[in-house]
């Protein structure tokens, strides 16, 4: 894992990315500076702006003064704006991507998809712009009308985390501007440059002056406290880790502040003994290893059928054995480094944990040496249920696999837990699929399959992974109010 020589392509996609924030429609630079590292080298690929407080405040006064003119923006137009930034997306994915790959780490293959993904956001909430629907019923007493009318909430706050930059930025500003919204945007300190380089897309495609504002900071309480408890900010949506998100609701509450949030998880993979085992041992490797298992829709537990469990485990240790480790830009690399040190150190905890509770290791379970924050694909078999990584993320390319014996029964394991953003089944057995698809306390779930996420489907989970929903028929409605008026005949 040596460090390498920076490339011609590299050097040119940094040097395209703006490095100041993004306030009011024009590119700020501040005193202050943050550096943001590659993650497979440790190498610091730019400086960019950080932000005050003073700036945070200067971003959310733009997003105000531009609320009423974006408000007042014709649908049709709003959709045309997010169409060109779709269609520009997609004609820079190599750009684009290589900077995610860069800042972030994952393969090059899945940065192209997550540009993919991002840009189609773009695409879904400009045609749902131009259909947000109201109503006209009659009194059922008679002698009124009602009319409902969807009116956008206001000056927006949007807080994206790090393990998917772009897709993240694009699921939350897409539905605000649709919907009639502004917006500051805050991006994870780890990964600011993928939110800088749409930012500027943004800009270059015609969105007016202060309709989306971007802030990098290393002090993110400091900047985004006092604009949540400004009464200028009528909507929070935020990305990230359970404890923050119960922070940040605690916040919003004094201000009763409209907020979507999408939290942990601690997602169930079942396979029963009648599944497909080849598509079972796919469906593994999509939901756990899909940027490198940092991600809130990682299968965290495998449950396995005990009649199977043996063979599903062989078949997938040996799938992930042979996933290449490497820098993201390197050609065929699918397993590329974690974000930084202390993501490294958790998974390393986490797997001494179980292990130190009778798990046994199949393949992995040490990381890597040299520079960047690497650890392997790793299978642990016969993981018990009070192992700490069975109730807590691992947010890591560690497979732990659990024998299960009746469908009740993992069932009530499954649900024993405080989150329920996703879960997964297999089975080839149509019914049991559907009652325990049902009977799942999750969010979202994949029959059959190992990935969920659709720009085209509601995204959000229930108990402690979150409120609200991202895409689908319903996703612009978190940047909508519903208005009432009566009236008399």
């Amino acid at each position: 894992m040596r460090a390498e020589t920076i490339s011609t392509a590299e050097r040119d996609a940094l040097a395209s990315v703006p490095t100041g924030l993004y306030i009011d429609g024009r590119w700020v630079e501040t005193s202050a500076t943050m550096p943001v590292h590659d993650p497979a080298t440790g190498a610091t690929l730019l400086e960019v702006a950080d932000a005050s407080p003073d700036d945070g405040l200067a971003a959310l006064a733009a997003a105000a003064r531009a609320q009423a003119g974006w408000a007042a923006t014709p649908p049709r137009e709003r959709a045309d704006l997010l169409m060109r930034a779709h269609r520009t997306m997609l004609d820079e994915t190599e750009r684009l991507a290589l900077i995610m790959t860069m800042e972030m780490g994952k393969p090059l293959t899945e940065a192209r998809g997550e540009v993919s993904y991002a840009a189609e956001f773009f695409r879904w909430f400009a045609e749902e712009a131009v259909r947000s629907d109201g109503g006209y019923l009659p009194a059922p007493g008679g002698g009124a009308r009602f009319l409902v009318a969807k009116q956008p909430v206001g000056p927006s706050l949007l807080i994206t985390p790090w393990n998917f930059p772009m897709a993240m930025g694009t699921r939350k500003i897409g539905p605000a501007l649709a919907a009639g919204c502004t917006c500051v945007i805050k991006p994870a300190e780890q990964t600011p440059l993928s939110m800088l380089a749409l930012a500027d897309i943004l800009d270059r495609v015609g969105v007016p002056p202060g309709v989306v504002d971007v802030v990098t900071t290393t002090d993110p309480g400091a900047v985004m406290t006092p604009l949540i408890l400004d009464s200028r900010s009528r909507k929070l949506s935020f990305t990230g880790s359970t404890a923050v998100g119960k922070h940040l609701l605690e916040q919003c509450a004094r201000t009763v502040m409209r907020t979507s949030m999408e939290l942990g998880g601690n997602a169930p993979f079942i396979v029963f003994d009648d599944a497909d085992l080849d598509e079972a041992v796919e469906g593994a490797l999509a939901a756990k290893m899909r940027n490198v298992g940092q991600a809130c829709t990682a299968a965290n537990r495998i449950f396995a059928q005990r009649g199977i469990a043996g063979e599903f485990a062989d078949r997938l240790a040996a799938r992930m054995a042979a996933l290449p480790m490497g820098r993201g830009t390197e050609a065929g690399v699918v397993v590329g480094p974690l974000i930084d040190a202390d993501a490294v150190a958790k998974v390393e905890r986490l797997v001494t944990d179980a292990v130190g509770r009778g798990a046994s290791v199949r393949i992995g379970g040490v990381a890597a040496d040299g520079p960047g924050h690497f650890y392997p694909a790793t299978v642990l078999t016969d993981v018990p249920d009070d192992a700490e990584l069975c109730h807590t993320e691992i947010f890591g390319p560690v497979a732990a696999i659990l024998p299960f014996d009746t469908e009740a029964e993992v069932i009530a394991r499954a649900n024993d837990t405080p989150y329920g953003l996703v879960g997964y089944v297999f089975t080839e057995n149509l019914r049991r699929g559907l009652r325990v698809c049902e009977a799942l306390e999750t969010g979202m779930v994949g029959l059959n399959q190992g990935v969920v996420s659709n720009p085209a489907a509601p995204f959000g989970g229930v108990k402690e992974s979150g409120l609200g929903r991202e895409g689908g028929l319903i996703g612009i409605d978190e940047f909508l109010e519903t208005k009432y008026i009566g009236v008399r005949l």
